[in-house]
């Protein structure tokens, strides 16, 4: 069961296509301001990686724009291109293909998969999960 359960329409919940390309095109450009405008104050974000049962949990949209500029300032590039997208309900399913050159001369180059919960068109919750490589 989802803490953020619901039985609303995507219409109802303010997800288009055009508003996740958007989304993407926010992050691909490591913009935080525009980032941070499709998140409710309120929101979520629940990272893969963590010692927890849901990763790392984020909570609220201070704490969220903290996580992301984090990333942005540690990175030469990054860039999630899309695999597919789908939306059902007030949900989105989101597959990348997220590849970053961090500062330190290290790549990361994996698939990824955001659910992203809405309300208002706005994200109430980010959960993320990746493929963890791991050299043979």
């Amino acid at each position: 069961m989802s803490l953020y359960n619901s039985n609303i329409s995507s219409d109802e919940a303010g997800i288009t296509i055009s508003l996740l390309e958007s989304i993407t095109d926010a992050y691909n450009r490591n913009d935080i301001d525009a980032v941070m405008s499709f998140f409710d104050e309120d929101a979520v974000f629940d990272h893969a990686a963590g010692p927890d049962i849901n990763g790392t949990r984020f909570t609220g949209s201070e704490t969220i724009r903290k996580v992301f500029q984090s990333l942005f300032e540690n990175v030469e590039s990054v860039s999630w291109n899309a695999v597919d997208t789908r939306i059902f309900g007030d949900k989105a399913y989101c597959e990348f293909h997220r590849i970053a050159k961090l500062k330190s001369g290290e790549v990361q180059d994996f698939l990824s998969i955001d659910v992203l919960t809405f309300r208002e068109g706005l994200i109430i919750h980010k959960d993320t999960f990746y493929k963890n490589r791991i050299s043979p």
